[in-house]
């Protein structure tokens, strides 16, 4: 299997928050331009050959952003890198711009049986992990060269879920930082 370098997106004000952004069009902010410029060094510094690699990103604002920061920092040209919808992140549907809190003030009963399985939950117009998972596996599959990857939290969890052989409930539990960078060799895990 080919490396695989994946990076968060930088923060964004809705992660500060804690708000549900699924696949809304939300910007960086200034700490999430740093976490880009971070992750851009460490990998130059950590693994220079990847300087070499494929490079991929979700086609939304703060991955775009983030891929361009990132291979500024690298000394690479920001815009030489390609689109995939299928790194998307996973849609919340009517729950995108809402808070933890405030799902729990306005539906109690969807709050709990998400908690009770995370993996297989649909949010109103949503999509679950389980649905996310199938369309990730579906582009892990056809992944045939060395690549870095610019996406999100929930494209993340589901890769490496995958990867590692991860139980369904353990998955969408994941931590997922926006200052680090996941590398798969093949057959190892580690983080830059």
């Amino acid at each position: 299997m080919p490396i695989l370098v994946f990076i968060r997106h930088g923060e964004t004000d809705w992660n500060a928050e804690g708000r549900f952004q699924g696949q809304r069009d939300i910007p960086l902010n200034a700490r999430g331009r740093l976490q880009a410029q971070r992750n851009g060094r460490v990998l130059l510094e950590r693994m220079p050959e990847a300087a070499g690699f494929d490079f991929v990103a979700s086609p939304l604002e703060r991955t775009r952003q983030t891929m361009e920061i990132a291979r500024g920092a690298m000394g690479l040209d920001p815009s030489a890198y390609r689109l995939d919808p299928i790194l998307k992140e996973i849609t919340f549907g009517n729950w995108e711009g809402f808070t933890g809190p405030e799902l729990e003030m306005r539906w109690p009963e969807q709050v709990a049986a998400r908690e009770g399985d995370k993996w297989g939950f649909v949010p109103p117009s949503g999509e679950s992990y389980e649905m996310l998972s199938i369309r990730i596996a579906t582009w892990l599959a056809g992944l045939d060269q060395d690549a870095v990857v610019v996406s999100h939290g929930g494209v993340c969890r589901v890769l490496r879920g995958m990867l590692l052989g991860l139980d369904k409930n353990v998955t969408p539990n994941l931590n997922v930082p926006q200052d680090k960078v996941f590398v798969w060799d093949g057959k190892v895990a580690s983080w830059l």
